[in-house]
């Protein structure tokens, strides 16, 4: 079963793909040698196979029995850790190991006999014929085998559960989670962080958050239940708390409320394709369409892919200029591409031509907001009637300030706190920008957190959505995800002066009329 296509890396094609097999061992002198033997000899003739096992610091002859192993048909290497490396640390070597030395795939096998090594060339036909980047043996892909298999109760029940949670917060759909029987591409473990994550039981969901952030193709294969009289060496509790709070986390980032440096690993290049448009919900784009008169001549800074003003051509007919540092894949959508960097000045645009100015997400990356809006007054001395709309991040959004309650302010790839936003703002301090600019805002109001951008557009996000928006009512600096205004500039002493030139001559013309009338008379 494929979960998403988007192959992530391949491996260099050789005659035989390089296969390691890896053992992570604890305290598992008595079934060690019974696990290494039972890894199918006829592996040989599609793969180049080697097994690493590591004893992650055994108090018993785990070591000793491993490298004991008589007969044994692969090379095969044995590595002891002096310091306990933990479940997850222990994985980490062996992937590292199988990095360096330049293997094709790495499958994970457990020294305990949990997971029958008879499986592995099942596990690894969907990463030979390059139809997935990670394989999971799943013990639920056939119902009732895993409880036929030996699977307690409280275990199988805790396991659908946690995978339930999982794939509702991830919005995946895999059978299961849990399982600790894997083979991975090589390739796929270089493109993601995996060095970051814990060193604990839960290493196994953060690797799969961190394939599914990444967009890896993952794969699952029926595998049989056994449990033996190993040592169930996991917390139940503190496994399922930790594997919660992780999915929480990412999804939290994702949402750009949260960082962790460890689930940034979208493989996006760097162009301005990652900037989303937001419709179907209040957010600055939905109210920018409705506020855009139909027939008007608009100039989109920042503009990103064109998005929205592809969507003010289409749908109100209006004429659409954009600018943007980098240059959207298509321009089509759009009248104009002008491209260049608002941090360079102002570009050369005749601010007359134009009804609207939009500043959407914009104003945050500049590193002199305060030089660009006197540019940008300079540039509308001139055109009084021109309306910018502006919208930007609330930094005193409530989430942001319990953050920095608890001591954290942390930088991100999207949101409030995105890494390449050089200013923040809040209600005042933006205002104050444009006041003091010269301009007058003429409308202000809050937006409320993009919920369904964060967690699909479902009921939850929605009531979600209904709850911000009452709040924003009782305190919109509090509670607004971004502030958004419409100002207009004032007019400038130039053309108060050009005014009252052009009104003393016309009631000095017309004065002299009237004179000129009495005097006929």
């Amino acid at each position: 079963m494929l979960y998403e296509p988007g192959r992530m890396g391949s491996c260099k094609q050789r005659e035989k793909p390089r296969v390691l097999v890896f053992v992570v061992a604890y305290e598992a002198e008595k079934t060690i040698a019974d696990v290494l033997r039972r890894i199918p000899t006829e592996m040989a003739n599609t793969y180049d196979v080697e097994c690493l096992v590591i004893d992650d610091c055994s108090r018993d002859g785990t070591f000793e029995a491993s490298r004991a192993v008589g007969d044994f048909a692969f090379p095969l290497t044995v590595l002891y850790n002096p310091v306990n490396q933990g479940y997850g640390g222990n994985q980490k070597i062996g992937y590292h190991y199988a990095i360096r030395k330049g293997f094709d795939f790495v499958a994970l096998l457990h020294g305990d006999g949990q997971y029958a090594p008879e499986c592995l060339p099942e596990l690894l036909e969907p990463l030979r014929r390059g139809q997935a980047d990670a394989v999971f043996g799943s013990r639920m892909l056939i119902k009732g085998a895993a409880r036929r298999g030996g699977m307690p109760l409280y275990k199988f029940v805790g396991n659908k559960i946690l995978t339930w949670i999982e794939n509702r917060w991830l919005r995946t759909s895999l059978s299961e989670f849990h399982s600790g029987y894997r083979v991975y591409s090589v390739a796929t473990l270089q493109a993601i962080p995996f060095d970051l994550n814990t060193n604990d039981f839960h290493f196994d969901t953060e690797i799969i958050i961190q394939l599914v952030i990444a967009g890896a193709r993952i794969a699952e294969v029926p595998i049989p239940t056994y449990y033996g009289d190993e040592i169930c060496r996991v917390n139940g509790i503190k496994y399922a708390w930790n594997v919660i709070r992780a999915v929480v986390k990412s999804r939290l980032q994702e949402a750009g409320i949260f960082y962790d440096r460890k689930y940034d690993c979208a493989l996006a290049a760097q162009t301005n394709s990652r900037y989303q448009i937001k419709l179907g919900y209040e957010s600055p784009h939905t109210l920018t369409l409705e506020k855009v008169a139909a027939g008007s001549s608009v100039l989109d800074l920042g503009c990103a892919g064109g998005y929205l003003g592809s969507l003010l051509r289409a749908q109100q007919g209006c004429k659409v200029t954009g600018v943007d540092a980098l240059a959207p894949a298509d321009t089509s959508g759009l009248d104009e591409f002008i491209l260049h960097d608002l941090n360079e000045g102002w570009p050369a645009i005749d601010l007359r031509r134009y009804d609207y100015v939009l500043l959407l997400d914009v104003i945050e990356h500049l590193t002199s907001p305060e030089r660009f809006v006197d540019e940008l007054r300079r540039a509308a001395e001139l055109c009084p009637d021109v309306r910018i709309i502006v919208s930007t991040g609330n930094v005193g959004f409530f989430i942001v300030r319990f953050m920095l309650l608890l001591g954290q302010f942390n930088y991100g790839k999207r949101g409030i706190l995105d890494a390449t936003h050089t200013r923040l703002f809040t209600f005042g301090s933006l205002r104050r920008l444009f006041e003091q600019g010269g301009f007058q805002v003429i409308e202000e109001r809050g937006i409320p957190g993009p919920f369904p951008l964060a967690l699909g557009d479902g009921f939850l996000s929605r009531v979600l959505l209904a709850l911000n928006r009452a709040a924003i009512r009782l305190s919109k600096g509090l509670f607004s995800y971004q502030a958004y205004m419409v100002v207009q500039p004032r007019p400038s002493l130039e053309l108060l002066l050009r005014r009252a030139d052009e009104q003393s001559k016309a009631r000095s013309m017309a004065a002299i009329g009237v004179n000129r009338s009495c005097d006929n008379g």
